[in-house]
């Protein structure tokens, strides 16, 4: 975990220009080789040259080299990689033979002033030391004192900054949509995947990313089922909501604004999320759900407290054939610390373990109680787009219309993607039930539900969705 936070990497810069163009790279899809230990931080981002710039950062002696031809220290790819360093997007690794070589030629401790020497004082004292014309491509920065945190002034400033930004792309965002509604969804632009991608991009500069990501799956739905006009509808009035709520912050219930902030693109920091009052229970760990977003692998991991009856959702990422967290086992329960994010929101990290794991299932429900527990949860979030529940249900077909259905009510199955694995877990599920009802978590969604995994009396399978690792690899 990083013991820095976004602002000392920022102090880092050597101008503000330095940050913006670093938070462009700050993303995964760029980089390839990530991996951290309790020492350094490395990475080869995919810059405009040939070939990607290898990346090392000493977060403890604070010391780097990247292998671009940039003159500026640090430049944009080190302060990029110490961005996703911190916002807990850099994998534990171990580190390489020439990460290790250039570490051991580095000091083991962390740089103090009563350890420079006399010839690095009088260096200074007579104008600093290597010019900047001297400084070529990787060159070894000597170590320098981790920056201090930004003073409370400075704090308050940058975030009304940020809000300001943020406030902007709000008010942007609901222009654009006043725009395709008076148009139409007939408007011949709304087919144009840089209708909406030139929108997402608006958003990532306002600092609204949670918004850039749904735009953008938005476009995905348009012309992909006979009634994409109304799922399209329903998701640009979610969007009308968030931006009109974005911007009403001040007035909100704390746990509201907290939920929408986080909606819209706040990023809270996972430091901050760790240092809460967590959440303790014995964890059944219910389904697992892999999605790919561009070139990242997402996987979700829903977890059930026994003694509370609370979901929670535990998110962890992979681009480039790195790996997805493997610690959790569907079907089994541990009990261990869970830290929420600010508001309702599902989203937790994972804290200390205090047991070992063992078998666990959840309990079940039928379809209407499933139902009703999912619109508890929509309505404290509306703009929720997947949720977790437990059913006892036994598959159900009408034409090529699959259900999970009971005495109750019945629940529409998601048409599988092809490239996600889909189809497998809907053959399990056939093959498991044989037309029998089965306990089931299911992941709602409002298109439909997807089975996550069949809890049987032995032992719980893990049907959920799996993302197509050779697509990512040649895309």
């Amino acid at each position: 975990m990083s013991s820095w936070s976004v602002e000392q990497v920022e102090a880092l810069a050597p101008r503000a220009a330095a940050i913006t163009a670093a938070q462009t790279l700050a993303a995964p899809a760029r980089w390839s080789g990530l991996g951290a230990d309790d020492r350094a931080v490395w990475g080869a981002c995919r810059g405009s040259g040939a070939e990607p710039y290898d990346v090392v950062v000493d977060h403890v002696t604070v010391g780097w080299r990247c292998t671009c031809p940039s003159r500026q220290r640090p430049c944009k790819h080190v302060l990029a990689l110490l961005l996703l360093w911190v916002r807990g997007q850099v994998p534990a690794g171990v580190a390489t033979g020439s990460v290790e070589a250039w570490l051991a030629k580095r000091p083991a401790e962390p740089f103090s002033s009563s350890s420079r020497s006399d010839s690095e004082t009088q260096r200074e004292q007579n104008g600093g030391g290597q010019a900047e014309s001297e400084l070529g491509a990787g060159v070894e920065e000597d170590p320098i004192p981790l920056p201090e945190p930004p003073s409370d002034d400075e704090r308050d400033q940058a975030r009304d900054e940020r809000v300001e930004r943020m406030y902007a792309g709000l008010v942007e965002l609901d222009r654009w949509l006043d725009d395709r509604i008076r148009t139409g969804l007939a408007d011949p632009s709304v087919a144009r995947y840089a209708t909406w991608d030139d929108l997402a991009a608006r958003l990532v500069d306002a600092q609204a990313g949670s918004l850039a990501n749904r735009i953008r799956r938005l476009a995905g739905l348009v012309g992909a089922s006979p009634d994409w006009h109304d799922d399209v509808l329903a998701e640009l009035g979610i969007l009308h909501l968030l931006s009109q709520a974005g911007r009403r912050l001040g007035s909100l219930p704390g746990p509201l604004a907290d939920a929408v902030a986080t909606s819209v693109g706040w990023q809270v920091r996972r430091a901050d999320v760790l240092a809460g009052v967590p959440d303790t229970d014995d964890w059944v760990v219910c389904g697992r759900s892999d999605t790919r977003e561009d070139r990242i692998e997402v996987r979700r991991h829903w977890l059930r407290g026994q003694s509370t009856g609370r979901w929670a959702l535990l998110l962890s990422f992979a681009a480039y054939q790195q790996s997805l967290d493997t610690s959790l086992t569907v079907g089994t329960s541990v009990r261990a610390d869970l830290h929420r994010y600010p508001g309702p929101a599902l989203r937790a990290l994972l804290g200390d373990r205090h047991s070992e794991p063992v078998d666990g299932a959840p309990p079940t429900q039928s379809v209407a109680e499933a139902c009703g527990e999912v619109g508890r949860m929509v309505a404290a979030e509306p703009w929720l787009e997947r949720v977790p529940v437990t059913v006892r249900a036994r598959l159900a077909r009408r034409g090529n219309q699959w259900f999970l259905a009971d005495d109750d009510g019945s629940l529409p199955i998601l048409v599988p993607d092809q490239r996600q694995g889909g189809d497998d877990g809907l053959a399990m599920l056939l093959a498991r039930s044989a037309g029998r009802p089965v306990d089931l978590t299911i992941e709602w969604t409002p298109h439909g539900v997807t089975p996550l995994s069949i809890h049987a009396h032995d032992r719980t399978v893990d049907i959920g969705p799996v993302a197509d690792r050779s697509f990512v690899a040649s895309a």
